[in-house]
């Protein structure tokens, strides 16, 4: 017995009409590139997302029809961002930051703080002022934090036993500032996808796309 439930394969016209729909959709893409109007061009992020769809579609109905796949991989919707949807002319921006750091050596990032904290004593002949570290990981990144700007800190990180993984920053079109204070209790929760006027991701995974070229890539969204 048949299981009705079981989606229908698709048939040979169908698979035919997904190539079609590929052909189109790089023909838009190209003259979307062609006519774009600036780096962050919403045409060409709406051409991109409509020819990964329409790849994903036809990779689909070809595997179901005749077990078969492409030889290309265009990345789905979903791992874009989407059309800028922001002013065109923003009167504020808000740059949001991240960077994820592996402690390896922790004997090193102890150290390392520690003597910033006894250095800080110095300075102040205060002895009630000085930083005891231990063997507290946590104190340690409070007082190397708390010295050193991040950008530093990105540059140096391995002096204090630290590792790069992913970081991207995004920066966001705004309207206005909000007021003082406002966002300090949730300062990501605003974060909008639409308003990013440009975003650069650093991580391995595009050194392994490159074969390895180079300690990491910057990435224009």
């Amino acid at each position: 017995m048949s299981d009705a439930s079981a989606p229908a394969q698709p048939t040979a016209a169908e698979v035919r009409a997904a190539a079609e729909a590929v052909k189109a959709a790089l023909d838009r893409h190209l003259e979307a590139v062609e006519r774009r109007t600036g780096e962050d061009d919403p045409a060409v992020y709406a051409a991109f997302n409509a020819l990964a769809a329409a790849a994903e579609a036809y990779d689909e109905r070809l595997y179901d029809r005749y077990d078969e796949v492409t030889p290309f991989e265009i990345p789905g919707a979903d791992d874009s961002m989407p059309p800028y949807t922001g002013p065109d002319e923003p009167n504020a921006l808000s740059v949001l930051i991240r960077r994820d750091y592996a402690v390896v050596e922790p004997q090193r990032l102890l150290a390392q703080a520690q003597r910033i904290a006894d250095l800080d004593r110095d300075e102040t002949a205060d002895d009630t002022s000085a930083a005891v570290v231990g063997a507290s990981v946590h104190a340690a990144l409070g007082v190397l934090f708390g010295e050193f700007e991040p950008d530093e800190i990105a540059s140096r990180h391995k002096e204090f036993g630290l590792e790069e993984g992913d970081s991207t920053l995004w920066v966001s079109a705004a309207d206005e500032l909000p007021e003082p204070g406002e966002w300090l209790s949730t300062p990501f929760d605003q974060a909008d996808p639409e308003r990013v006027v440009c975003r650069f991701d650093v991580s391995a995974v595009f050194d392994e796309e490159d074969l390895g070229e180079g300690p990491g890539d910057l990435h224009s969204a």
